[in-house]
């Protein structure tokens, strides 16, 4: 059962088979991709029949996780996506948060918005336990973003990179919040409207 969720200034909404040119568009900028990928982004044929298949796939699997496309409410613009979807390593009820948005998207206050809405709907709407968020270790923008939102620092690693990206040397960061941690520090409730479709 696929959810919307609704922020201030940001609509989450399922992804369709009408947003393959907007994944394309988002994976083809290099700087969108800077701390993601040092290889050439997906084609168009591999999002329409690989990679949208298996984002989408998370709604009918698993209901209040998966991908959402994020849109500017107002306008209706295409920003990018957001994700809270569990792994198949960790404990159930964990979940890991990730986001990618345009360039255009950036310094606008979007990520930390969207990131606090899926938290919070994860927390009181979906049954999760704990949110992890992990990005390389010298990506400050979202570190800071995780931190925001209220997750704490865990623990540093490194990954193997099939082709390495710059500043992988440094390793990645892992960041992490608990329902518990979250019910005694989260504040008054966001504007936030969830739905499901």
């Amino acid at each position: 059962m696929p959810y919307v969720l609704e922020t201030a200034r940001l609509t989450l909404r399922p992804l369709t088979v009408s947003d393959v040119d907007n994944l394309l568009e988002l994976d083809a900028d290099p700087e969108v991709m800077r701390y993601l990928s040092a290889g050439p982004g997906p084609t168009r044929h591999e999002i329409r029949d690989e990679v949208l298949p298996w984002m989408r796939g998370y709604d009918e699997r698993e209901p209040g996780y998966g991908f959402w496309a994020a849109e500017a409410t107002l306008e209706g613009d295409f920003l990018g996506w957001f994700e809270l979807r569990p792994l198949p390593d960790r404990e159930p009820g964990e979940a890991e948060l990730g986001y990618r948005l345009r360039r255009s998207a950036w310094g606008k206050g979007y990520a930390t918005e969207g990131a606090a809405a899926l938290v919070w709907a994860g927390f009181t709407e979906f049954g999760v336990r704990r949110v992890l968020g992990e990005t390389m270790t010298i990506n400050a923008r979202s570190r800071r973003v995780l931190e925001k939102i209220g997750l704490r620092f865990v623990r540093t690693f490194h990954e193997s990179w099939h082709q390495p990206v710059e500043g992988a040397e440094h390793g990645d960061v892992q960041y992490a919040l608990t329902g518990e941690e979250w019910a005694s520090s989260h504040g008054p409730r966001p504007e936030l409207r969830v739905w499901a479709t």
